[in-house]
């Protein structure tokens, strides 16, 4: 843009770019300061009217970079400080620039396999134990369970088949209603859809936003035969109050754990309250075995018919000889060994986990705009995705705060859609659920994970602090 342009000219270019920056070049093209965002705020604090020459507040002190430099020193002259580098050639003429956020991205979450990963997974190979069949799957089986002091694990190939069996082998199916959230992941649906069930889908409550306990009792009819609790982005639900209305209604509990391995509801650990439980060790979870999942229960004879319909329903004293119609299921022993692994080092990623969450917790629970999962005392989140809901009086619609947090380097994401307002579930809507549209509008998700270090948890809270106060 020319530096003869007006405060007023380049302001509204501003108003119409996405990169936040303007590069104000003379008649003969060459380069002679810029423009960011921050130079427009100081400039309207100075200026005595936007018509003023815009080269009296652009930035002439900026480092640039000529074209033939390499590219890995080019980069090597951007950091927080310096966000952009324009590269100009012999003439000072720009050719292009260089954003900082090329160089620095913060995920939203990365598995971390750093540990006998690749040890237990080469002795799979080395052995030929690489299918269904093999130690690690049993010794995988076995530790989840003493992990959560249950008496039966069952490893099987993901977390939508582990809600789908368990819901068969409890015994649901045709003409049956399974009352679950309406805020949360479709696997939860489509399991109890594949079951040959009816999902009932029930609002959350506005603070936690997990399974509201008033709209469960709304919801039950003759038909309903079990609830499904989601504790999401690892929140536990209200179990005590999930309980004695099931135990009330005669109803079964299967708990959708997908995201809340680690998590403790009244000292007591998600996935032990319920008839069955169901985790995933998808890439993004807590723990991950690539695509995965597990079932816990305490019923032996429910823990015996997941054990036959996991491997086609056929027994295991006689060999091709099929009880039921079951289904391939199987999580393979080379997952199982990185399961091995990754529990190995369990609680050391929970604790990092809960680093990170009490340095979200502390810094955003004051910024005004911003609403965060509240849970109480009572319970201890996984902090699966630390997750947070944008107040309308910020400025900013959801979508517009991630485009902000991408331009700072910060990959996030929007929470889950209402199952009810989707084309795959719309058939089975029943009540009105308000308070999951209202989080699904607004929700956002924050990275988390193994890999992520507490000073980028306080990077992130800087960063959302920053973008809001661009609109206050």
């Amino acid at each position: 843009m020319s530096d003869s342009s007006s405060l007023r000219q380049v302001l509204e270019r501003l108003n119409e770019g996405v990169t936040g920056i303007i590069l104000m070049v003379q008649e003969n093209e060459s380069i002679t300061g810029i423009f960011t965002d921050g130079d427009a705020r100081r400039a309207i604090l100075k200026a005595d009217n936007l018509e003023m020459p815009a080269s009296l507040f652009m930035n002439q002190n900026f480092i640039s970079a000529p074209q033939s430099m390499p590219r890995l020193e080019k980069l090597s002259l951007l950091n927080e400080k310096i966000r952009f580098l324009p590269i100009v050639d012999d003439n000072n003429v720009p050719v292009d620039l260089i954003s900082w956020t090329e160089i620095w991205k913060l995920p939203l979450v990365e598995p971390s396999l750093g540990g006998n990963e690749l040890k237990y997974v080469s002795e799979c190979i080395k052995t030929n134990w690489i299918s269904s069949q093999g130690s690690f799957v049993s010794k995988f089986e076995n530790d989840f369970a003493k992990f959560h002091n249950v008496s039966h694990a069952i490893a099987v190939s993901s977390g939508t088949t582990a809600l789908h069996l368990a819901l068969c082998s409890m015994g649901v199916g045709k003409g049956d209603e399974v009352i679950t959230s309406n805020l949360t992941f479709g696997a939860s649906a489509n399991a109890i859809i594949h079951a040959g069930a009816i999902p009932v889908f029930a609002d959350i409550c506005d603070t936690n936003w997990t399974l509201d306990p008033s709209s469960v009792l709304r919801n039950i009819t003759p038909n309903t035969k079990a609830i499904m609790p989601v504790h999401l982005y690892g929140v536990p639900a209200d179990m005590n109050a999930i309980m004695d209305i099931a135990k009330n209604h005669n109803l079964m509990v299967i708990e959708d754990c997908a995201e809340s391995l680690g998590a403790t509801y009244s000292g007591k650990l998600t996935g032990t309250f319920g008839t069955t439980s169901a985790f995933s060790f998808f890439a993004n979870k807590t723990i991950t075995t690539g695509e995965g999942g597990m079932i816990l229960t305490n019923d032996d004879q429910i823990a015996n018919k997941m054990k036959l319909l996991r491997d086609h329903g056929m027994r295991k004293d006689k060999r091709y000889w099929h009880e039921e119609p079951g289904y391939n299921y199987r999580l393979t022993n080379m997952q199982s060994a990185v399961g091995c692994a990754q529990m190995e080092r369990l609680d050391k990623f929970l604790i990092h986990r809960q680093e990170l969450g009490s340095i979200y917790d502390y810094y955003l629970s004051k910024l005004e705009g911003i609403g965060i999962q509240e849970f109480g005392t009572d319970r201890l989140s996984s902090y699966w995705l630390y997750s947070i809901c944008i107040d309308p009086i910020c400025g900013y619609s959801r979508d517009e705060f991630i485009h902000e947090l991408a331009q700072e380097g910060i990959e996030s994401r929007p929470v889950f859609y209402p199952l009810d307002q989707q084309p795959a579930y719309a058939t089975y809507k029943r009540e009105s659920c308000p308070i999951s549209q209202y989080i699904s509008k607004h929700g956002v998700s924050l990275p988390t994970s193994n890999h992520m270090k507490p000073d980028e948890a306080l990077h992130v809270c800087r960063s959302i602090k920053k973008i809001l106060t661009r609109n206050y």
